[in-house]
């Protein structure tokens, strides 16, 4: 359970520190309830969010399934943002609002075979690290035109900071993602966490995916892939 007092403050103290490092234009906060409870999500939407990163598709069905159902709850936008199994598309198909992590051809093909015009965002290993998802640098271009031409509706490129949290690498690696987003005519750039997001906005996100920094540490999970 967590509570949503706690989330509040620490949503306010978190969306004042997007306004600092971005002041005049808009950085959207999507608030990664993955491994908490659906409550997770209501405290989020109480508190002013209107987007939620969940990462796995099983969790997230049978979260939306405890979610409020009466007319006054407003709905988040869902932002599917874990690696993702093609096999998996068609059962988070009506639910999910954007795709963040599209990686491969497979998956862009299944996607618009289960939700045409669907909003994505391909995204990119900027850090060249194995554990991570994303297609190389070199290949988002091929993977961006291909999303296109599947008649996905290609929103921009994500990416996630290196794990050794160097600033300097950091750095380095979302200044290259904005560039290719630069070449390639997207306005999208998801990149930034609780421990880098101010990093993230210095050089052009436009989304931040933030969980820790509101929900506190995550509470056990097995791992898994969407």
């Amino acid at each position: 359970m967590v509570d949503p007092a706690s989330v509040a403050e620490a949503v306010a103290a978190v969306t004042a520190r997007i306004r600092a490092a971005a002041p005049g234009r808009v950085v959207e906060l999507i608030a990664v309830t993955k491994g908490f409870d659906a409550d997770a999500i209501t405290a989020a939407v109480a508190a002013g969010c209107t987007a939620v990163g969940e990462n796995y598709a099983q969790e997230l069905q049978q979260k939306v399934q405890q979610l409020p159902t009466d007319a006054a709850w407003v709905r988040p936008e869902i932002h599917f943002i874990g690696q993702l199994q093609t096999n998996k598309v068609r059962s988070i198909a009506s639910i999910v609002d954007v795709w963040q992590t599209v990686d491969r051809t497979s998956l862009a093909d299944e996607i618009a075979k289960r939700a045409p015009e669907a909003r994505v965002f391909v995204q990119v290993n900027m850090t060249d690290e194995p554990q991570k998802g994303g297609c190389a640098p070199g290949d988002a271009p091929t993977l961006v035109e291909h999303c296109r031409s599947a008649g996905l509706r290609v929103e921009g490129l994500m990416t996630v900071g290196p794990t050794s949290t160097d600033p300097r690498g950091t750095a380095e690696a979302f200044a290259r993602l904005r560039s290719i987003g630069n070449q390639l005519g997207v306005s999208g750039l998801s990149m930034g966490m609780s421990g880098d997001f101010e990093v993230a906005i210095a050089h052009g996100a436009t989304h931040v995916r933030i969980g820790g920094a509101l929900f506190g540490p995550r509470p056990y999970r097995r791992t898994q892939i969407g």
